[in-house]
């Protein structure tokens, strides 16, 4: 229902209500039929559900499988492992869906407990969510709108509706209906919301909406979605499943062949489960959470806290950045830009120094001034009075000169604001100033000055298209005070002095920020409430808009357009202007139909149902509300666009090595399953015992493939485009990588071992499960980087070093300690093994730097072509 377009006399007889309010029995009634006004829940889960939806991913329910199968074969260690595992990361993901409840309980808190109304005359204080439609509520400065309202009675009533609509500034509220036209909420001037607050002023008005039906409600009922699943959640979950099918049937080839090749069935069947474990990433879900803590913990020292941990990786795979304008990628503060004087020598001498402009900026506000000296008022004053101050005219100082006498406030239908003062010249002249908007003044000019108004408003027009928001100031002098201030008599025949254009201008981190960002191949786009040309302006500056093909469109033009229209448009609009929080929400869902991964950046309330449904919700933690945050996945320390770039570039970095822990992981068990798979065919026993395999798969999982996740970023690492969201984490040369290196460790693996059955030694076992073991490590040290090792240096991830050291020192334990000898089947090698088994394991490391420089040298042939 258009409320705000109504006769108050259509609204009382829709309501069936009056001024003086509904009687109790109505109001009983229509309680009854319509429920109560809070916001309603969807149904909660309980604590059982949520541990039971966490023990349901893919990847859980197979390293639970893991580890059943090793304790039956009796390797409780590797079970009680596994088991841990599987609980932390139940745990972290009970803690995250936890919290997500809070958001609706954050929403709920911003409305009013109680509200103050009048039923068949009389006053009465009433819990809010007893409130119905058609009760007439009383409101003043300090209260909260317990229901959306339309106002029927306002004496200089404001309210700040900044959490709801984006609007920092107050709203001066109205009680005549609004022309015909399509408004968006911060325009809809006769009407009041849920959850926003009164700041000054007084007024009576009808309830029209309640409950999940107001703008506050239907903000709740968007929060009730499911979460985004991350593109590495995505990524994973196919990741398990291929991977659970592909050890399945290659561990089922090896039994048969070993079977039929005359080894025992219960030998076969202990190595198949035993490799089937080792082939399991059962570290896997350990590092990720391990790398995405140590993520979240170096960003929240670069003023970014993270709430979900999954959203630290969905950074990196960010390709849009939806961001809001104001604080962000403004400084959030008005700032006087450019002012415009007029010539007249007359007036010129009334004013100290000839300045006219200055002085009437300086003394026409209500600003004052704080106790550490900062200016206290409204944001557009304070602009206009710190301007003056910078230019030697303190409003202090003026006033003594020209004391204050009498004003006019500023009101929504003359637009104007004036301040009477007294002069000191010999006459004892009364100064009129007024300040108000341009186009206003221009029909209270003098005659002498109409003349001059196409000059003028070409000026103006020409601040305009810069984004400036344009004050004009106007003056006159009368001979006394008259005793009834007219306004219509006062503010006529009025001589214009000029006029200043202000913005909030953009910071100037978030103009480097934007232009990383595109270099990064993220594109980013501005989201606010403020005026399409202001939007505009600063779009210019940052860089968001840089070609002609980059569109700006507003609320009222978005919504005009189907939702396949918008779908089609989606990636050329830059900047969307004036916008409601639906056409947020229509926004990101319109982006991730086109296969992109938003983030979404916000501080009010209207911006939760697309913190929460965007890939990555940003919240900013100054100026920002709960409800926003706790819909977040991320908080902005600082309300800085430039953090989330350096964000962007931890999350991708983040990626990179978990990328490489699987490259790392994958490519050790191919290479096990290689070396029993080859070793029959060149009649060679199994080379490797069921406890070797659990082994390797502890020592070199373990420690070296957890130091990846302190390796540093790549150089390029912000030059390169976001990871394509449609590609499987085996793509980019990953699959064929684990393949033929697997396959290489395995031919290494089994030459080491017929070499030493060849010249009759008997410790050939030991020496082919070193090798293997120790291959795996040189093999960590190259995938570091996708620069060769000597050049990063070896000393770049100390963490990596020292896993090293302590994995070869444990293998070394196993060769050379009698006690471990009998539980591995293991024998002291002698100086000449242990020198031939280094030598043949570094095989693989000199392979993968001869890779990486062959695709280095391609790369550095194709930029020079």
């Amino acid at each position: 229902m258009n409320w705000h377009l109504l006769p108050l006399s259509e609204i009382a007889s829709l309501l069936n209500t009056t001024p003086l309010g509904l009687d109790q029995t109505t109001a009983s009634h229509l309680l009854t039929k319509h429920g109560k006004n809070q916001i309603e829940d969807s149904k909660k889960k309980t604590i059982l559900q949520m541990i039971l939806s966490q023990l349901s991913d893919f990847m859980i329910l197979i390293l639970i499988t893991a580890a059943i199968i090793s304790g039956i074969i009796g390797d409780i260690t590797d079970t009680v492992i596994i088991l841990a595992i599987v609980v932390i990361n139940a745990f972290v993901g009970l803690i995250q869906e936890y919290r997500a409840e809070k958001a609706m309980e954050a929403l709920k808190n911003m409305a009013a407990n109680h509200a103050l109304i009048l039923r068949e005359g009389k006053k009465f204080n009433i819990p809010a969510s007893d409130l119905v439609t058609g009760d007439v509520v009383i409101l003043e400065a300090g209260n909260i709108i317990p229901a959306d309202v339309r106002f029927f009675e306002t004496h200089q009533i404001k309210a700040d509706e900044s959490a709801l609509t984006g609007e920092s500034n107050n709203v001066e509220k109205i009680s005549e209906e609004l022309s015909r036209g399509d408004y968006q909420l911060g325009d809809r001037s006769n009407m009041g919301y849920k959850g926003t607050s009164i700041t000054s002023g007084r007024g009576l008005a009808y309830v029209v909406a309640t409950g999940m039906k107001t703008e506050l409600g239907k903000i709740a009922k968007m929060l009730q979605t499911d979460e985004i699943t991350t593109p590495l959640q995505k990524r994973l979950g196919a990741f398990g499943k291929r991977l659970s099918l592909g050890i399945l049937i290659i561990c089922t080839i090896i039994f048969f062949i070993g079977w039929l090749r005359g080894e025992s069935v219960m030998t076969m069947l202990i190595t198949s489960i035993s490799l089937a474990v080792a082939a399991i990433p059962e570290a896997l879900p350990a590092l990720v959470t391990i790398a995405l803590a140590f993520g979240a913990k170096k960003l929240a020292k670069n003023n970014a806290l993270i709430r979900k941990l999954p959203a630290v990786e969905t950074l990196g795979s960010v390709t849009y950045i939806c961001s809001d304008k104001t604080g962000t990628l403004t400084l959030n503060k008005m700032t006087v830009q450019e002012i415009f004087e007029t010539v007249d020598t007359e007036i010129n001498s009334l004013f100290l120094e000839n300045n006219p402009l200055l002085h009437a900026i300086a003394l026409n506000n209500d600003v004052s001034e704080g106790q550490n000296g900062k200016w206290i008022g409204d944001s557009t004053e304070v602009a206009l009075v710190q301007y003056a101050f910078e230019k030697n005219s303190n409003r202090a100082d003026l006033e003594s000169k020209f004391p204050r006498i009498a004003e006019l406030p500023f009101d929504s239908k003359r637009k104007c604001m004036t301040t009477i003062h007294q002069t000191q010249n010999s006459d004892a002249e009364i100064l009129v100033i007024t300040k108000g908007a341009v186009d206003v003044l221009f029909d209270k000019l003098s005659a002498n000055q109409k003349s001059h108004i196409a000059e003028f408003e070409h000026k103006v027009n020409e601040m305009a298209e810069k984004g400036y928001r344009v004050l004009g100031y106007a003056i006159k002098t009368i001979p006394f005070l008259p005793e009834n201030l007219d306004a219509d008599a006062i503010e006529m025949d009025l001589t214009l002095i000029g006029f200043a254009g202000m913005i909030d201008p953009p910071r100037e981190e978030a103009r480097q920020a934007v232009t990383e960002c595109k270099e990064a191949g993220i594109i980013p786009v501005m989201i606010t409430g403020d005026h399409k040309l202001t939007a505009k302006a600063i779009a210019e500056k940052l860089g968001i808009i840089s070609t002609d093909e980059d569109l700006v469109m507003t609320g009222s033009e978005l919504s005009r357009l189907t939702q396949i229209e918008f779908i089609n448009t989606v990636e050329k609009v830059k900047v969307y202007a004036r916008v409601n929080p639906e056409q947020k929400l229509r926004i990101i869902n319109a982006l991730q139909s086109k296969k992109h991964f938003v983030a979404m950046t916000g501080d009010g309330v209207n911006d939760a149902p697309a913190l929460k449904n965007a890939d990555i919700g940003i919240a900013m933690g100054i100026n920002g509300t709960e409800v926003s945050k706790e819909a977040s996945h991320m908080i902005l320390l600082d309300d800085n666009f430039a953090t989330i770039v350096v964000a962007v570039k931890h999350g991708r970095k983040i990626f990179d090595n978990i990328l490489k822990f699987i490259k790392y992981i994958m490519t050790g068990n191919s290479g096990e399953i290689w070396a029993i798979f080859l070793a029959p065919f060149f009649a060679l026993p199994i080379p490797l015992l069921a406890i070797h395999i659990l082994w390797i798969n502890l020592v070199t999982d373990g420690l070296p493939g957890l130091a990846l996740a302190s390796e540093p970023s790549e150089s390029n690492i912000m030059k390169r485009p976001p990871r394509n969201p449609q590609e499987n984490i085996f793509s980019n040369g990953m699959a064929v990588h684990i393949l033929w290196v697997g396959f290489l460790m395995g031919v290494v693996t089994i030459a080491m071992q017929a070499y030493a059955i060849h010249v009759a030694n008997s410790h050939w076992q030991t020496m082919a499960f070193t090798v293997l073991c120790l291959s795996q490590l040189g093999h960590v040290m190259v995938i570091r980087s996708q620069q060769s090792i000597f050049k990063i240096g070896l000393f770049t991830n100390k963490p990596m070093l020292s896993s090293l050291l302590i994995t070869v020192a444990l293998q070394f334990m196993i060769i050379y300690t009698p006690f471990f000898n009998k539980i591995f089947k293991t024998q002291p090698l002698t100086i000449y093994e242990l020198l031939l088994t280094l030598a043949v394991s570094s095989i693989v490391f000199w392979a993968c730097e001869m890779e990486k420089w062959i695709k280095n040298r391609n790369k550095q042939t194709t930029i020079v072509i």
